[in-house]
């Protein structure tokens, strides 16, 4: 259907408007002028790149398992060199122990939850959290490591923070208690008096006491301190009930937690057989119990040198001839910790990339 003819007046108005030309680009009509991002690759360095930190916290373990070494080589050498004088079928037995101690920790992490873990990332983590722990101080590589496990997992913060501290209070609890009970079935089995310096008994139970004594001023004065710590306190109670109420979760807890331990002073008492150390397994036993709680507050990473010399003063108290007892613990630490560490440092670093820590 065609249109009337407009009138003059309209076609002499639409003429006046200027048309822009064929094949022109039509401009907005804001007056601000439009910016126009430069076309092509971005020219190296003018824009920062972004920085591969998932990358970086992958090789970092190795950097420092390399670092760690370095430091310790002396003792590295050291051990190595005992090993080949040792009777093997004893160090595959002490190395199958201490594989076995990272199922027993996988059993008390997941005793510490009510909520259910993977399995096989737990394990594989208990691994990669034993070789954190040897270069962190004392506790915080496991910790840091279990810590983020759990929060992956979708358990809160405040419960996984809770769980890490069940664990800790269930490894302590059950470890001190196994010392005290060798101790009372086997009283002859230590002798330190010649091995502790006269007088120092009073300078340590004042220590413990100022540190006690400044614990309890600060909660009493700083009010936010106060409040955390109770709220902490209360969610780790819950945890503890929760936990309880399913006997699963607290045979794990608890069985788990003492089998570690024992584990460990097994792996020391088979290499001590493998080296011929005059001192009976019991009674290595308990020297590895003792000089673990002794170090227990030294903040060391991985214990690495306080360990070292306070389970050869153990052994020597023990009765071991001071040269055979620095071999063996020479020759256990090589297959607890540096064995593994790179393994471990792997592991770690697999578990970050693929974001499961």
């Amino acid at each position: 259907m065609a249109l009337p003819p407009q009138p003059l007046s309209v076609r002499k108005t639409l003429s006046a408007i200027p048309q822009p030309a064929v094949g022109a680009v039509r401009r907005p009509s804001s007056d601000v002028t439009a910016v126009q991002l430069p076309q092509g690759p971005l020219t190296p360095g003018r824009f920062p790149r972004r920085v591969p930190v998932r990358q970086i916290l992958c090789l970092l373990p190795l950097l420092l398992v390399t670092v760690v070494a370095v430091q310790h080589r002396d003792v590295l050498v050291e051990g190595f060199g005992h090993l080949r004088s040792a009777e093997w079928p004893w160090l595959l037995a002490a190395a199958g122990a201490t594989c076995l101690t990272w199922v027993a920790a996988a059993f008390t992490r997941q005793g510490a939850v009510v909520d259910r873990l993977p399995r096989r990332r737990l394990l594989a983590t208990q691994f990669a959290a034993g070789s954190a722990n040897h270069l962190l101080p004392t506790g915080l590589g496991a910790g840091a490591v279990n810590l983020r496990f759990m929060t992956v997992c979708g358990i809160p913060l405040a419960r996984s923070s809770a769980a890490l501290a069940l664990y800790l209070l269930a490894e302590s609890v059950t470890r001190v208690g196994l010392l005290v009970v060798l101790l009372v079935a086997f009283p002859d089995a230590l002798r330190f008096g010649d091995l502790l310096p006269h007088g120092s008994t009073a300078p340590l139970l004042l220590t413990v006491g100022a540190v006690a004594v400044v614990a309890v001023t600060l909660l009493a004065l700083v009010r936010r301190l106060r409040t955390t710590v109770l709220t902490f306190l209360r969610t780790a109670v819950g945890e503890l009930r929760s936990v309880h109420t399913r006997p699963c979760r607290a045979l794990a807890l608890w069985g788990g937690s003492l089998a570690f331990p024992s584990l460990q002073a097994a792996g020391l008492v088979l290499v001590g057989l493998s080296l011929g150390l005059p001192v009976p397994p019991v009674h290595m036993a308990v020297a590895y119990l003792a000089a673990t709680v002794a170090v227990a507050l030294v903040p060391t990473p991985g214990g690495l040198g306080s360990v070292e010399a306070a389970l050869i003063v153990a052994l020597v108290a023990a009765g071991a001839p001071a040269a055979v007892a620095t071999a063996v613990v020479l020759a256990y630490r090589i297959i607890t910790v540096w064995l593994p560490l790179v393994p471990g440092a792997l592991t770690l670093g697999a578990l970050v990339r693929l974001k499961v820590i």
